[in-house]
């Protein structure tokens, strides 16, 4: 296919990460089956019952509760996209009559006297987010800085492991002072009470003063200061005002002292709030590098953070392991090293599952955050000449569309045709 821009990542084909799983039901459950797919145009799903097609099941996952037995049968996905068709394996699902018998082991207390009381252990408490939400900005293309390679690779990488674990994910590049604080601020709109803002990912330069770190926009001057770019601790306090239930920063990027900055921000206080967690790509006053790989680059970080990423961990140990990891590559070694910054006092994972509060609140934030990435639908152009070319739309980044492009008509007397994309009217 034939790409508008050089922003997208080299990717080859469609295919499935997560395969469905086969399971045993009782009546009145709730159905959760899943199939997750990485492609280039993104993979869109239709789900499958005994061969027929479900009506409305044209997402990831397939949800259906209380169910009965006429939800009996064999299960599959069509995964697909404008050039690519695969198929997930096939599923049985069984559903048995009745309710699930559930066992609760009870323990004896003994009172002083001697008499025993039975009284039964209270469940652990699951824990779980409203919602998942995540921004990604990756800053390459500097105006008056050194441009960097790795964060659009990066921010690409950890947009579709992160989809799998059902984050809404907003993935910029590129992005100037006022595009960074819109970004921030239609980032909040997506937040409130228990949702995990989980993710606020930052790739590019860099700096850290006076305990603040600072993310700086492609169009910060040769001498930028703190006013020309984001606190990244003032982020934080307006995320914890929305009631956030997990708080992760993940900063890749350079933490050394900004000498042409010598203002101490007034960020204001944050709140005791025992869910906030920070993971540096470097330690202070230290360097993040990137690793070349062919024509590609990855950050050092997001090289070890994507093996570790969708496993069901809390999330510091998540970033221990990532630690420990990075310790082992010799280049690095002594030069870079990840840092750890956490007050999380309860077993939050990216892997918890969703319990929205409300359907109206969910559709809200679903309705804030489709608003942003609607794409036109697959269209076919004719021309004069006979030739009819397919044009297909893609978002592998939030604020970039891409176009393909394909032939799938010419005459029989043009021997070669190939559709271009012009600016050019």
């Amino acid at each position: 296919p034939s790409l508008a821009s050089g922003y997208c990542p080299t990717m080859a084909g469609l295919q499935i990460l997560r395969q469905p799983q086969p399971c045993c039901l009782a009546e009145g459950d709730t159905l959760m089956l899943e199939c997750r797919a990485i492609g280039n145009p993104p993979a869109q799903y239709q789900w499958f019952r005994n061969r027929r097609p479900v009506e409305g099941a044209q997402a990831p996952q397939l949800q259906v509760k209380l169910v009965t037995t006429a939800e009996r049968g064999s299960y599959s996905c069509r995964v697909f996209n404008l050039f690519h068709e695969v198929w997930s394996q096939e599923v049985d699902v069984e559903i048995g009559e009745g309710p699930r018998q559930t066992s609760v082991t009870p323990y004896l207390l003994c009172s002083p006297a001697g008499v025993s009381h039975s009284i039964t252990a209270p469940p652990s408490p699951i824990l779980a987010a409203t919602d998942k939400v995540a921004l990604l900005i990756g800053n390459m293309h500097y105006l008056h800085h050194k441009q960097l390679q790795a964060p659009i690779v990066d921010v690409h990488a950890l947009g579709a492991l992160l989809r799998q674990l059902d984050f809404k994910v907003v993935s910029l590049l590129d992005l100037h002072k006022a595009e960074m604080q819109m970004a921030v601020d239609e980032f909040l709109l997506l937040l409130d009470k228990g949702v995990y803002a989980g993710l606020l990912y930052y790739a590019g330069h860099g700096y850290e003063n006076f305990g603040n770190s600072f993310m700086v926009p492609i169009d910060a001057p040769s001498a930028y200061t703190s006013e020309h770019c984001l606190c990244v601790q003032r982020v934080l306090r307006e995320m914890q005002q929305r009631r956030t239930g997990l708080n992760i920063f993940l900063l890749d990027m350079c933490r050394k002292r900004n000498l042409n900055d010598d203002v101490i921000p007034q960020v204001g206080a944050l709140e005791v709030t025992a869910n906030i967690v920070f993971g540096y790509a470097t330690c202070a006053d230290a360097e993040a590098y990137e690793l070349s790989q062919g024509e590609l680059s990855n950050g050092i970080f997001v090289t070890f953070l994507k093996r570790w990423l969708l496993e069901d961990e809390k999330i510091t140990v998540l970033l221990d392991k990532v630690a420990e990891d990075m310790g082992t590559l010799e280049i690095t070694r002594g030069r870079q090293a990840l840092e750890l910054r956490s007050n999380l006092s309860e077993r939050r994972a990216l892997t918890d599952p969703i319990h929205p509060p409300g359907q109206d609140e969910s559709s809200a934030r679903n309705l804030q955050w489709a608003k942003a990435h609607v794409l036109p639908e697959s269209r076919h152009v004719c021309f004069d000449c006979g030739v009819t070319v397919q044009l297909g739309f893609a978002a592998e980044f939030s604020n970039i569309m891409i176009i393909y492009t394909r032939v799938v008509a010419a005459p029989k007397d043009i021997t070669k045709c190939e559709a271009r994309l012009t600016d050019i009217p």
